[in-house]
C-alpha cells in the first residue's frame, strides 16, 4: 500500500520544526498522531527515516531522499490552499526565515511585519555554511545570506553589496585612522565570528595570502556578542560592513587588504517562490534594498 498524504505531511514538519512535538503543535493534532503516521511511513519506506535524539530528530540519508519530495508536497499544499482561498488576505500564517547577519535581515522583518502585524516570522541567525545547508535542505522558507553559492533550483535576489572593517572601541588609537591594515590589527586581540562563518573563511584565506598569523583571537558565535565584546575593550572586530544596528560607542574602519566586495542575497527555493506569503517578504527585502 503507498504511504497517504498524512504520512508525507507529518514527517516533512518534523524535519522541519525539529522535533515530533513541535510538528504537532504546528498542525494542530496530538504528538502521538504525528509518530503514527512517521511510524508507518517508515514501514512502506522499509528503512530509518528519523533517528530520535535527546536533542531533536537527525535525519537519514534515506530520510533526506524522502523529505525533499515530501517538503515539495507541503509547498504544493500550501500552493493549492493559496489559490482555493483567493490569495485571501494575509491575516495568518507563518514564515521561516534564516540569515548569516542580523542586518539587514531584521530590517526587511521590520517592515514586513510592519505590513501583516498578524503574520509569524520565526528568525534564526546561523553561521554561513549551516544557513546555506538549511536552504540547500529546504529546512527554511527564506534565507539572507552574504556571497551564497548559485543553484539552478533558488530563486535570488541581491539586496545589499558591503566589504569588510574593522570595529573597534570609540578612543582606541586605530579608531581615528582612516584605515588599517591586517598587521595593525595583529597588534590587538582580534575578535572573529565561529568557526563555519563566512568571515572566518575570507579572514583565514587573507592571512594565508599574506603570511600572517593571528597570536591573540577570541571567537564569538553572534554579532551582537562581538559588538558587545569589542564595546567592553576586549578586542578589535572583524566583520562585514551594517551587519548589526549597534553602533554606540563603535567605530568602522575600512581595512586596506579587504578590498573585495560582498553580496548579501535572499535566497528561496524555486517551487516556495510563488507563494504569496513568500513572494510579499521577498517584494519587501526588494523595497528595502532599494
Amino acid at each position: 500500500m503507498r504511504p497517504n498524504h498524512h504520512q508525507f505531511v507529518a514527517f516533512a514538519y518534523v524535519v522541519r520544526e525539529g522535533s515530533f512535538s513541535a510538528a504537532a503543535a504546528r498542525l494542530g493534532v496530538t504528538q502521538s498522531t504525528i509518530t503514527q503516521h512517521v511510524a508507518k511511513l517508515e514501514q512502506k519506506v522499509g528503512a530509518q527515516l528519523l533517528i530520535r535524539g535527546r536533542d531533536g530528530v537527525e535525519v537519514t540519508a534515506t530520510g533526506q531522499d524522502f523529505y525533499d519530495l515530501a517538503d515539495r508536497l507541503v509547498a504544493l499544499d500550501s500552493t493549492i490552499e493559496e489559490r482555493l482561498q483567493g490569495f485571501a488576505s494575509m491575516r495568518a500564517g507563518r514564515i521561516k526565515v534564516i540569515a548569516n547577519a542580523p542586518q539587514p535581515a531584521l530590517e526587511v522583518i521590520g517592515r514586513f511585519t510592519g505590513r501583516f502585524p498578524e503574520l509569524s516570522v520565526d528568525f534564526a541567525l546561523h553561521d554561513w555554511t549551516t544557513a546555506n545547508t538549511m536552504i540547500r535542505n529546504r529546512l527554511a522558507d527564506v534565507g539572507i545570506v552574504t556571497d551564497p553559492p548559485r543553484r539552478d533550483d533558488w530563486n535570488m535576489h541581491k539586496i545589499q553589496t558591503t566589504g569588510y572593517v574593522a570595529y573597534c572601541p570609540e578612543g582606541w588609537e586605530i579608531s581615528t585612522r582612516a584605515r588599517l591594515s591586517m598587521r595593525d590589527l595583529l597588534a590587538h586581540t582580534v575578535i572573529l565570528p565561529e568557526e563555519g562563518s563566512l568571515t572566518r573563511r575570507v579572514v583565514n584565506a587573507k592571512l594565508r595570502e599574506l603570511g600572517l598569523s593571528i597570536q591573540r583571537e577570541v571567537s564569538m558565535r553572534s554579532f551582537p556578542l562581538m559588538c558587545e565584546a569589542v564595546l567592553q575593550g576586549i578586542g578589535v572586530a572583524i566583520f562585514l560592513r551594517g551587519s548589526s544596528q549597534i553602533s554606540k560607542g563603535l567605530v568602522e574602519v575600512p581595512l586596506e587588504e579587504f578590498e573585495t566586495t560582498h553580496e548579501t542575497w535572499l535566497v528561496v527555493p524555486k517551487d516556495r517562490a510563488k507563494l504569496r506569503l513568500i513572494s510579499e517578504f521577498t517584494s519587501t527585502a526588494l523595497s528595502v534594498a532599494l
